[in-house]
Parts: structure tokens; C-alpha cells; sequence
């Protein structure tokens, strides 16, 4: 049998280290005798534990098992500087008539969009969402706001240019389906 619970909000000073983002979730299990672990599933960290670990083992170990978690996803995530390379090389690639470059790329916690671009400033902000996501969606969406740094609107020009695109429609696909899938695990609105 297993128990699983949320780590409920506590005060500041009763928050166990490393638990400010998002919710953790951790599962006693009397199958598990010495072994734990942490992975992520759908935007929050599960962490397996045996059911007879001490209270204060746990308070120890979540912390550790949450930064591992945070440390793995970190060295995955691309820089700002691989960001700009990556849309380099996509402009020259699909769009070389295209000369603004971004002066800035990077990622905030956006849910109702995957990404956005103040063309005055040359600035792109990419959702976190996308972390983890397959390279040709991560790649679709800095092509289509890096368009955005000449064509402000999704008009004729814009749609011609992302067109380009060689795997839009997959991309769109994930990206649509993704965003269904979060939809759907959302708690029904009161």
C-alpha cells in the first residue's frame, strides 16, 4: 500500500529547503524497503520513499531529492546563448531575408502562451513549458517569435515566412496536444 500526500503550504519557517516551486508529492510505500526516488510528472516532483523512513529522514532526504530533480532538469535546459545560436541558425536556414536578431532570449513560467518578443527591444521570453519539450517544438516556437521581431502581427507575411517551417504541422501538433493534456488535468473551474 502506498500513501500519497501533498506537502501541504506551510509558513516560511516551517518549509522544508529546496519546496518554494510548485507542489511536491511524496509517496510512502511499504513495497519499498531502503531504495528512493524522484522524477517529475506532469509539473510536479514525485518522490518514492519506504513507508518506515523517519520523519526526520525525510525531512532530510526530500530537499536532497528535489535539488537532484532541479540539478538534472538545469543541465538540460538550454542557455540564452544556445537559444540565440539555435535561432541563428534557423533565420539562415528558412528566413534569410530576415536580418533582426534577438538581443535577449529567456524563460518564464507562462501558461496561457508558449512564447512572446518585445520587437522594440529585441527581447523573446520562451515558456518553461518547453524545457523538456522535443527540439523541432522548442525550435518552432523561437522561429515564430523571432519572426515576430519584423512582423508584429500573424498577418500574410508572417504565415508565409513560418510556413517554412519544415516540420510545423508536428510541432503544432505537439504543442496543441500538450496543452490539451494540461487542460484536461486541471481541476474543473468552480
Amino acid at each position: 500500500m502506498s500513501l500519497r500526500f501533498a506537502i501541504p503550504e506551510l509558513p516560511p519557517e516551517e518549509m522544508l529547503p529546496g519546496m518554494t516551486e510548485g507542489e511536491i508529492i511524496v509517496v510512502r510505500s511499504a513495497r519499498r524497503k531502503k531504495s528512493i526516488s524522484a522524477y517529475r510528472q506532469g509539473g510536479q516532483i514525485v518522490i518514492s520513499i519506504p513507508a518506515r523512513l523517519s520523519k526526520a529522514d525525510e525531512r532530510a532526504i526530500v530537499p536532497e531529492m528535489i535539488a537532484k530533480i532541479r540539478a538534472q532538469e538545469a543541465s538540460k535546459t538550454p542557455s540564452e546563448a544556445s537559444l540565440i545560436a539555435r535561432i541563428t541558425q534557423l533565420l539562415e536556414l528558412h528566413a534569410p531575408e530576415l536580418s533582426e536578431r534577438p538581443t535577449s532570449i529567456t524563460w518564464r513560467a507562462m501558461r496561457e502562451r508558449w512564447g512572446s518578443c518585445t520587437s522594440v527591444d529585441g527581447t523573446i521570453r520562451i515558456s518553461d513549458r518547453l524545457k523538456s519539450a522535443p527540439d523541432y517544438a522548442l525550435d518552432y516556437v523561437l522561429f515564430h517569435e523571432a519572426i515576430h521581431l519584423r512582423f508584429f502581427d500573424h498577418g500574410a507575411q508572417f504565415t508565409a515566412i513560418l510556413s517554412r517551417f519544415p516540420q510545423e504541422e508536428r510541432a503544432q501538433a505537439y504543442l496543441d496536444g500538450y496543452e490539451a493534456a494540461e487542460n484536461a488535468l486541471l481541476p474543473p473551474a468552480l
